[in-house]
C-alpha cells in the first residue's frame, strides 16, 4: 500500500512538473512592442557584414522551404525524435523577427531561447552559435531585418512523446548544453597564436556550425560540442559526415591550402568532390564566402590535431564470385566515366583510385551515390558540375553490393565489402 501511495505521489509530482514546465523554464520576454515592430533601417555596413555572416552560417539553407520565400521558414527537418519546422527569419511583426530586439537575438544564439523566453529546440545549433560575438550577432540581425517581411506562420513541430514536452527539453539542456569558448578549440601548439587560425576556429566552431554535421551524436541527439569533428551519420539524412580531423577521412592536413580552399569554394579539387548535403552547403553558403574567411577556415582545419590512430584490422577478402560480378558491373556501367583502372576521365568522372570515400569504415555514402546518383554543387568555377546517374532501377541489390565491394576492395585499401542487405537498407 505504501509503495502504491508513493508511486501515486511520484506521478502527481511528475504531472505537475510537466504541466508547469513551460512556465518555470521560461526566461524574460525580450520582444519589443508591436508599435516598434518596424525598426529604423539598419546601417548599410552592418547589413553587408551581416549578409556575409548569414552566408557562412548557411541560414537560408534551413530557413527556406522548397518553393517558399527566402528565410521565411517552413522547411521540415527530419530528426530521430520527429519533424521540426524551421522558423521565419524575415522581419514580419507577427510571424517573424519584426519584434525581436538585439538583446533577444543575442540570447537566442548564446543561450538557445526565443524572444519570448521559451527554450529553443537543439535542432537550432545554438551550442555552436554560443560562440558568436555580440557585435556579429547584431550585424546578422541587422541583415535579417533588412529583408522584405513575409507573413508566414509556420506549422507546429511534430515531435513524438515525450520529446515535445518542455520538461524533456529542460533535461536535454541541463545534460548537454555548454556554451562554446574559443579557449577550448583544438589548436596545435604552433598554431594557437596565429590570428588566421583563430579566426577560422571562430567561423568553423560558431556560425559555420561544422560539428552539427561532422560531430558524433549520442542517443539523445547531442554532439560533444562545437569542437567535435569525429564524424558520424547525419540524423534524418542517412549520409555519413566524415571526420574533419582524420586525414584518411575528410581531414585537410595532407592538402595544400589552395587545394582545401578550392574544395570549399568550388566543390571540387584534384583530390575530392563534395556530394550529398555538403554539396548544398558549398552551393548555398561557402562559395559565396569572403576569400579571407575561407582561407582562415582552411588554416584552422588543416592544423587540427590528428586523432589517435585506430588499429586497422585487415578485412576478410570478399568472395571471388562477388568480386567477379562487381568487376563486370563496373566495366558495363562505371568504366566509361571513371576509367578502366579507376584513374578518372576528364570532364566525365573523378578518379576512384586513391579516393578516400571508398576507404571509409562505413560504405554508406558510396552505396547512396550508386543508388541515387547526384551532382556536385553548381558554383562560379563549376557552373555545370559533373553528375552521376542513379542506378537504383538498373541494378539489383546484389549487383550494387558487388560493384561497391569491388571498388572498396580495389581502390579503398581493401576496405570491407557490402552485402545486399546493407544496400536494401539504403533504398
Amino acid at each position: 500500500m505504501r509503495l502504491q501511495l508513493a508511486g501515486l505521489v511520484a506521478l502527481v509530482v511528475l504531472g505537475a512538473a510537466v504541466a508547469s514546465a513551460g512556465w518555470w523554464d521560461r526566461a524574460t520576454d525580450l520582444r519589443g512592442s508591436a508599435a516598434a515592430a518596424t525598426p529604423a533601417a539598419p546601417a548599410a555596413d552592418a547589413v553587408a557584414r551581416g549578409a556575409d555572416l548569414a552566408r557562412i552560417g548557411h541560414c537560408a539553407g534551413c530557413h527556406t522551404a522548397r518553393g517558399g520565400a527566402d528565410f521565411a521558414g517552413g522547411r521540415r527537418i527530419a530528426t530521430p525524435f520527429g519533424s521540426v519546422v524551421a522558423a521565419n527569419l524575415t522581419p514580419d511583426a507577427e510571424t517573424g523577427l519584426g519584434r525581436w530586439t538585439p538583446a533577444a537575438f543575442r540570447r537566442a544564439l548564446h543561450e538557445g531561447r526565443s524572444a519570448d523566453g521559451r527554450a529553443l529546440l537543439p535542432v537550432c545549433p545554438y551550442p555552436n552559435f554560443s560562440l558568436v560575438a555580440a557585435a556579429d550577432a547584431d550585424d546578422l540581425l541587422a541583415y535579417l531585418q533588412s529583408l522584405p517581411p513575409v507573413r508566414h506562420a509556420v506549422p507546429a513541430h511534430e515531435l513524438r512523446f515525450p520529446y515535445g514536452l518542455p520538461v524533456a527539453l529542460t533535461a536535454w539542456r541541463l545534460l548537454n548544453f555548454r556554451p562554446a569558448t574559443l579557449a577550448e578549440a583544438p589548436f596545435t601548439a604552433s598554431a594557437s597564436a596565429d590570428a588566421a587560425v583563430r579566426r577560422g576556429a571562430y567561423l568553423v566552431g560558431g556560425l559555420g556550425h561544422c560539428s552539427a554535421c561532422h560531430g558524433q551524436r549520442d542517443r539523445w541527439g547531442a554532439t560533444a560540442g562545437a569542437w567535435d569533428f569525429r564524424g558520424g551519420v547525419m540524423p534524418g539524412e542517412g549520409w555519413l559526415a566524415p571526420s574533419l580531423a582524420d586525414a584518411q577521412a575528410a581531414g585537410m592536413a595532407g592538402w595544400s591550402a589552395d587545394e582545401a580552399v578550392a574544395l570549399l569554394k568550388n566543390g571540387r579539387n584534384m583530390q575530392a568532390t563534395v556530394s550529398g548535403p555538403m554539396a548544398l552547403v558549398v552551393a548555398g553558403s561557402l562559395q559565396h564566402g569572403r576569400d579571407a574567411d575561407l582561407q582562415a577556415m582552411v588554416a584552422f582545419l588543416r592544423q587540427l590535431p590528428a586523432p589517435p590512430a585506430a588499429p586497422r584490422n585487415p578485412a576478410a577478402a570478399p568472395d571471388a564470385a562477388v568480386l567477379q560480378l562487381g568487376e563486370k558491373v563496373y566495366e558495363r556501367h562505371c568504366a566509361d566515366c571513371h576509367g578502366k583502372a579507376g584513374e578518372g576521365v576528364a570532364d566525365a568522372g573523378p578518379a576512384l583510385a586513391g579516393n578516400r570515400a571508398l576507404a571509409l569504415a562505413s560504405p554508406v555514402n558510396v552505396v547512396r551515390m550508386v543508388l541515387a546518383g547526384g551532382f556536385g554543387p553548381s558554383t562560379a568555377a563549376e557552373p555545370r558540375p559533373l553528375g552521376m546517374p542513379p542506378f537504383a532501377t538498373l541494378l539489383s541489390d546484389e549487383e550494387v553490393a558487388a560493384v561497391v565491394t569491388h571498388m572498396r576492395w580495389r581502390h579503398g585499401r581493401q576496405a570491407a565489402g557490402v552485402n545486399a542487405f546493407d544496400v536494401n537498407g539504403q533504398r
